[in-house]
C-alpha cells in the first residue's frame, strides 16, 4: 500500500500512507485496525474527491475517489480474501486487473479471432461504469460466492461511504464504486463478469468448431467478446447485421446492473475498417508484395500523440534543469511506452519516436545555452555513438529504433488463473477458508 503511485495521496484524513514511516507507527496503525474489525466498529470514512484530465479527451476530467489510509488498508485486505474467490469462476476472456493477466493478452485474442474470420466488431464503450454501477446488482452478483454475511456488509459499507469535495461537501453515493479504491476494480470486474458470462453461454451453446461452422452456414453467427475493465470488443464471425443487433442484446444484460454504452463511443466496425483498442491500432490489410491479407497491430495515433505530447512537455520546461535530469525523466517515460508496444509492428513508429525525441533534446539544448553554437554544444553533449546522441554524467537519450520488435508468446485464450488447477478445473474456495482469512 506505501508503494504505490497513490501513496503520497491523503484522504481526507489527511494521513499520507508513505510518511507512516516508523515501524512503532505502523505496528500501532495495524492494531488499531484489527481491534477495530474484530469489534465491528471499523466505519470507512468518505473517499476524497480528486478531478484529474482524461487523457486523450481533449480536456475532460476524469473523477477519483481517494480513501483514508485505513479504508485502504482494509480493501487491501478484502481484495486478499475476495480475489481468488472470484477468479474461480470469472470467464477467460476478460484481462484487465486480473492476476496473471495483461493487456496484451486481450491483443492477442483480438488478433487470434481477427485471422479465423472474425471481421465484424461492435466496439464498445460503457458510459461512466465505476460511477453508474448499482449497489443491489454488484451485491448480489457477491452473494452468490460469498456467504459471510460480515465481508458483504463491509463492501457495503465502502459502497455507501460517500464522496467529499474540495469544496468539503460530503454527497451519498447511491451507485458506482469511485476510481482510486482499492477494491474497485475487483468489484467492477465482479459486475461485468455477467456480461462475460452472457456471451461465453452462447459460445458454448455452439459446441466445438465444427458445430459452429455448421451454425454460421446455417445463417447464423458466432460470438466472442474480449474484455479489460470496462472497455470491450465483440467478435462476430457472421454479417453485418448481426454485429448491429448486438447493441440491443448488450444494452439488456447491462440494464440490471445500472449500466449503459456510450451512444458516441460505441460503434460497429469491420477489421478492415481498423479500430484502436488498449492503444494499438489492429487492422487487417493486404501485405506488401503479396495478394495475401494479414492482421497487423500498430501503436495507435493517440497512443503516439501521447508519449510525444509528454516529450514536448518535458522539453518546454527549462529552468535550472541539467540536461542528465532532462534525459533521465525522458528515457523512463519512452522505455515504458516502447517496451508495451514491442508487441506489434511498431519498428516503423520507433524511428519517427527516436527522431522525434532526438529533435526535441537538441533544441532544449540549444534554448538552454542560446549563447553557444551547435558546433560546441555538439562536442560537450553529443556522443558519437549511436548516431550523435545527447548525453551527460553517463545517460544517454533512449534509442526507441533498438528496441526488438517481437512476436507475443501467448498462452492461447483460456489461460490459466489463479482459481484453476493444474488440470484446468476451476475450483471454487471454500467458505470456511474466508472465515479464516477474516480472524
Amino acid at each position: 500500500m506505501r508503494g504505490n503511485k497513490g501513496a503520497r495521496t491523503a484522504g481526507v484524513d489527511r494521513v499520507i500512507p508513505a510518511f507512516i514511516a516508523a515501524d512503532a507507527d505502523i505496528v500501532a496503525f495495524l492494531k488499531n485496525t484489527r481491534e477495530q474489525l474484530k469489534a465491528r466498529t471499523f466505519t470507512p470514512l468518505p473517499v476524497r474527491e480528486r478531478m484529474i484530465p482524461k487523457p486523450g479527451s481533449g480536456g475532460k476530467l476524469r473523477r477519483l475517489g481517494i480513501p483514508t489510509a485505513m479504508d485502504r488498508l482494509v480493501q487491501a485486505a478484502l481484495v486478499l480474501v475476495l480475489e481468488p474467490i472470484f477468479e474461480a469462476s470469472f470467464k477467460p476472456v476478460s484481462y484487465g486487473f486480473r492476476p496473471e493477466r495483461r493487456a496484451h493478452d486481450a491483443i492477442a485474442e483480438v488478433h487470434h479471432f481477427g485471422t479465423k474470420g472474425y471481421h465484424w466488431v461492435l466496439d464498445a464503450d460503457i458510459e461512466a461504469c465505476f460511477d453508474n454501477i448499482a449497489h443491489s446488482a454488484l451485491l448480489e452478483r457477491m452473494r452468490r460466492r460469498v456467504g459471510d454475511k460480515r465481508v458483504l456488509a463491509l463492501v457495503k459499507a465502502f459502497l455507501k461511504a460517500g464522496i467529499m469535495s474540495a469544496d468539503g461537501e460530503t454527497r451519498d453515493t447511491n451507485t458506482g464504486t469511485p476510481q482510486g479504491g482499492i477494491a474497485s476494480p475487483l468489484l467492477a470486474n465482479i459486475a461485468l463478469s455477467a456480461l462475460d458470462e452472457h456471451f461465453c453461454a452462447k459460445w458454448d451453446a455452439h459446441g466445438n468448431g465444427g458445430r459452429r461452422t455448421a451454425h454460421r452456414r446455417r445463417g447464423g453467427a458466432t460470438y466472442r467478446i474480449v474484455r479489460y475493465a470496462d472497455d470491450f470488443l465483440i467478435m462476430v464471425c457472421g454479417a453485418r447485421a448481426h454485429a448491429d443487433a448486438l447493441w440491443e442484446e448488450v444494452t439488456a444484460v447491462l440494464a440490471p446492473l445500472g449500466l449503459r454504452l456510450s451512444v458516441a463511443k460505441t460503434w460497429v466496425c469491420h477489421i478492415d475498417e481498423g479500430l484502436d483498442f488498449l492503444g494499438f491500432h489492429i487492422q487487417r490489410r493486404r501485405k506488401k508484395g503479396t495478394s495475401e491479407h494479414y492482421v497487423y497491430t500498430y501503436p495507435s495515433k493517440k497512443a503516439l500523440a501521447s508519449i510525444t505530447g509528454k516529450v514536448r512537455a518535458m522539453t518546454n520546461k527549462r529552468g535550472q534543469r541539467t540536461l542528465a535530469d532532462l534525459l533521465r525523466q525522458l528515457n523512463s517515460a519512452v522505455r515504458g511506452w516502447c517496451y508495451y508496444f514491442r508487441f506489434g509492428s511498431s519498428t516503423a513508429t520507433f524511428h519517427y519516436l527516436d527522431d522525434f525525441c532526438w529533435r526535441r533534446v537538441t533544441l532544449w539544448l540549444r534554448k538552454q545555452h542560446p549563447g553557444i553554437d551547435w558546433r560546441t554544444l555538439r562536442r560537450r553533449y553529443l556522443t558519437g555513438e549511436p548516431g550523435w546522441r545527447p548525453a551527460e554524467d553517463g545517460i544517454m537519450l533512449f534509442v526507441p529504433q533498438r528496441v526488438k520488435v517481437t512476436r507475443y508468446r501467448w498462452r492461447g485464450y483460456s489461460p490459466d488463473t489463479v482459481g484453476e488447477g493444474r488440470d484446468g478445473v476451476n475450483r471454487a474456495v471454500p467458505r470456511e477458508s474466508v472465515e479464516r482469512r477474516m480472524r
